[in-house]
Parts: C-alpha cells; sequence; structure tokens
C-alpha cells in the first residue's frame, strides 16, 4: 500500500540519478477521475503499489549488456475502487545513467488514443516481467525453498528423532533438500532455465541474494506479519483473525487467514502438551541449540538482527514453528500451485522483456515501424517461441502435484496417534481442514466477490487444503517437494 507521498528512490542520486518519481499528483488525480485527491487516496487506504524501482535499478546496466534482453526499475500504481478490485493507474519505467546517457524516466497510462493503448501493453509487459522475475526469483525459490534449508539442517544436527519438535516438523521437511538439489542442477544453474528464460538473465540468482539482504526477516514470513508489513491489514481484536484486511475481497489472505489459525491451533495444542512453562523451553538444550543454529550459523549474516524472535516461552515457540509450518504449506501452495493456470499463457505472464520501450530513445526507423505494426514492436518485446515453450514446461511440471502427494492434515505421523491427546488434537486439525474446503467453495460461488467470481474469473482454490494428482490449481501438500 502507497504510505507517503511524493514517491522516492532510497538510492545514490549519484549514480542513479534523481530519486524523484515522475509520477504525479496530477497524473493520478487524473486517472482517479475527480473521486478523491492523492492525499484523500492514502489516508482512506485507496492506493497501492508495485515498487521493483530500487530492487531492479541496481541491475539495469548489467542486464542491457547482454543480449536479448533488457530491464528497467519499475512502479506500478492501482487504485482501489468501490467494487473491491484493484484498477491500474499508471506505470513508470526508469532506466538509470548509462554510457554517458542521462537518466531517462516515463510514466504510461491507460490511453483511449491509438498509440497510446499500445504504448500501454507495452509498458504493461515490461511490468509483468518484473513481476514474473520477483515471484520467482524471491516469492517461491527465496521465501520457500531457500531459507526453509536451514529449519531442516538444524532440525537434523541438533534435535533427536524422538524431539516432539522434530516430530511435529518431519512431515514438512520431507523431499525439499532433494527438489532443491535438482533446482540448483536444472532451474537455476549457470545457464539454466531461468537464467535463459527470464529478464535478469545471468544475474538472476543474484537478484534473489540482494533480495534476501533486503527484504527478507523472519518475524514477517507467518501470514499476519507479512501482511501487516504490507499495509494490506492492520491489527484488529474484533475482526476474524484479530486482523482487519486493507482490500476486504483478497482471496490469499482470506483463506491463508483460516490455513494460518487451524495450523497455528494444532500447534498450540501440540506444544502445550510437551511445554507447560517457560522453564521447560529454556531448559531443553536441544531445542535452544536448534533455534540458535538456525539463527546464527543457517543465517549467520543476519544473526545480529533485532528483529529475530526469542525462544523462551511455550508461546515463542508456537509461533516459530507455526511460520516455518506456513512457509512449507501454505506460502509455498499458493505461489507454486497456480503458475501454469496464470502464466502457461505467456502473453498474460511473460517472464522476459527482449526489447525496450519504443519511447526511449526511439531510432526514426523503430518508431516508423512501431506507428506501423505496433502489434510487431510486442512480439519483438515478449519472449521468443522457444522461451515461451520452455516457461510452459517447466510451469506445468512444478504445478504439478503428484499421485502420492502428502497434503496437510490429511495423515497422522505414527508417533501422534500413540498419544491420545496428540491423536485427537490432530483429528481437529484434519476436521478443520475439511470445513475450510467447504468455507473456501462457498465464496468462491458467491457472485459479490469480484477478484473470485465474473466473465473469465477463475475460482481462487489455491488454498483449498486438498487436490487430486496432476495440474489443478489447488492444494496445500504438507512439504516443499516440488
Amino acid at each position: 500500500i502507497v504510505q507517503e507521498w511524493p514517491l522516492k528512490s532510497n538510492l545514490d542520486p549519484s549514480i542513479y540519478g534523481p530519486p524523484e518519481s515522475a509520477i504525479t499528483t496530477e497524473i493520478i488525480e487524473k486517472e482517479i477521475g475527480g473521486l478523491m485527491s492523492v492525499d484523500e487516496a492514502i489516508k482512506q487506504k485507496k492506493l497501492f503499489i508495485l515498487d521493483y524501482n530500487d530492487l531492479l535499478l541496481p541491475y539495469v546496466e548489467k542486464v542491457r549488456q547482454l543480449s536479448g534482453t533488457t530491464l528497467y526499475g519499475s512502479r506500478a500504481l492501482f487504485f482501489l475502487t468501490p467494487q473491491g478490485t484493484l484498477r491500474p493507474l499508471a506505470i513508470e519505467l526508469t532506466r538509470p545513467p548509462i554510457d554517458e546517457k542521462p537518466q531517462w524516466k516515463q510514466v504510461f497510462t491507460p490511453c483511449w488514443d491509438a498509440t497510446g493503448v499500445w504504448l500501454w501493453r507495452i509498458a504493461k509487459a515490461h511490468v509483468l516481467a518484473h513481476d514474473s522475475g520477483i515471484h520467482q526469483l524471491v516469492s517461491h525459490w527465496l521465501r520457500t525453498h531457500c531459507c526453509t534449508e536451514p529449519y531442516i539442517i538444524a532440525t537434523n544436527r541438533q534435535l533427536s528423532s524422538m524431539h516432539p519438535i522434530a516430530r511435529l516438523l518431519n512431515p514438512h521437511f520431507r523431499y525439499t533438500m532433494q527438489i532443491n538439489g535438482l533446482a540448483r542442477q536444472l532451474l537455476i544453474n549457470a545457464g539454466g532455465i531461468i537464467e535463459s528464460t527470464f529478464s535478469p538473465d545471468k544475474y538472476s540468482i543474484q537478484l534473489s541474494s540482494d533480495a534476501y539482504d533486503k527484504l527478507w526477516r523472519f518475524d514477517n514470513e507467518g501470514l499476519p506479519a507479512d501482511l501487516i508489513s504490507r499495509g494490506l491489514a492492520v491489527e484488529d481484536p474484533s475482526a476474524p483473525h484479530g486482523l482487519k484486511l486493507t482490500i476486504e475481497d483478497y482471496p490469499f489472505a482470506n483463506d491463508g487467514l483460516l490455513i494460518w489459525d487451524a495450523t497455528k491451533q494444532w500447534v498450540t495444542n501440540y506444544v502445550n502438551h510437551y511445554y507447560s512453562s517457560a522453564s521447560q523451553v529454556e531448559s531443553d538444550e536441544e531445542l535452544q541449540a536448534w533455534w540458535t543454529e538456525i539463527r546464527t550459523v543457517g543465517h549467520a549474516d543476519k544473526k545480529d538482527e533485532p528483529w529475530w524472535p526469542v525462544l523462551k516461552t511455550p508461546q515463542d515457540l508456537i509461533e516459530i514453528v507455526t511460520t516455518m509450518i506456513w512457509v512449507t504449506s501454505g506460502h509455498h501452495a499458493a505461489v507454486n500451485f497456480g503458475q501454469y493456470d496464470y502464466a502457461g499463457y505467456f502473453p498474460n505472464r511473460a517472464t522476459i522483456a527482449r526489447t525496450n520501450v519504443p519511447t526511449e530513445d526511439p531510432k526514426p526507423e523503430e518508431w516508423k515501424y512501431f506507428l506501423e505494426k505496433p502489434e510487431g514492436t510486442l512480439l519483438q518485446c515478449l519472449p521468443t517461441k522457444i522461451q515461451a515453450t520452455k516457461v510452459m514446461t517447466i510451469l506445468d511440471v512444478l504445478s504439478s502435484h503428484s499421485p502420492d502427494e502428502e497434503y496437510i492434515g490429511e495423515m497422522s505421523e505414527p508417533s501422534w496417534s500413540e498419544d491420545p491427546y496428540i491423536k485427537a488434537a490432530f483429528e481437529q486439525f484434519s476436521g478443520r481442514l475439511k470445513e475450510i474446503e467447504g468455507i473456501i467453495d462457498e465464496r468462491n460461488a458467491n457472485a459479490e466477490l469480484k477478484n473470485r467470481t465474473g466473465a473469465g474469473v477463475a475460482p481462487y482454490e489455491l488454498l483449498k487444503p486438498f487436490s487430486g494428482s496432476g495440474v489443478t490449481g489447488k492444494g496445500v501438500p504438507n512439504s516443499i517437494s516440488i
């Protein structure tokens, strides 16, 4: 959500040029159509932003030295309509100073004249390519696959196989190291699928690493904290789940909070059964060594950050473990298993933009071609046939559930069934997840929820707990196994 105005970059202006955004108050108020001022829109929490400017701008010059790709810093602004949907207002693309050329930036808006319409389409293709890269490299690889590894390693090193927390977490850590190993060989390797089909090209994993440095923090990985940190929710004890959503019809948040609350209740029942006091948590040497290794070895470069949760009470342990389970189950399901449905048709969500927008330092013959054949200019910007086919194939694989998929709350571990209390708590958890299936179906049938229903709108099923095999666009597995 937009919280400050005017928009401004935090990068060094001596390197990247003037920090002020070209998206002005006048542009936004014109696009809003006189409904309210920018100040009122911000105050009423109606203005939202997809801001990749500062993350991407340091890579623009390096990426542009490669063939077959280009890059900008980008921002896209949206207005929350009375119907609860987001309406695009403006896109800003920025090139830093390069080869003695000054900074270049331009704002594109939805237009009614033919030339403006095509420029808007091309600007959207660039922003979608940026969003595809950030989605795959940050939301998916970094936040789930990559950052779960320290949890798995520390669990195997510090907790005995009979430790109750090891037994609780093990179903959520199955197959992840193996699939990550395969990803490093075939997907994110040098010259691999990601580097050959996404805009950052050979800088893809460096970009992911920079995002980890600038953006990742454990205390924001749980769903409620994630929503609050992005301005998409505020704490409200009187609201469902203790949160008031900024966008009331936000399917990921609404369905995700059902999964989060059910998981947290299961973890609470489980942890409280084994730890009835703070002293029991603090005196558990294995548990303390486990949390210390995660912070100081697994995330050694962030070990001194003040935001790390302490592990002193059962409640601390509940929050930490629930966050880990959410990341490996709900969060991964939401960012992974809908990829083919949403991006298999590559013009809807291209992964790479290969050419600059025609208004940046246009050559006369290029501008003439754009005016005569704008669809040709757009096709030159979109992925090649080979790139599109590669992406379609890999997204089909990534979005598939295996025939023996293990879904959250579906199967009890043998050690849980041996204890009548834990057995009952798991059965309660499993029953709640079956209820959530019905709640989500009911929401997807509600015609008032415009982000779930309507002509051409796919029902939001990514967080339905269970699924069959193949590409189904639903199902929450226990672990990151694909």
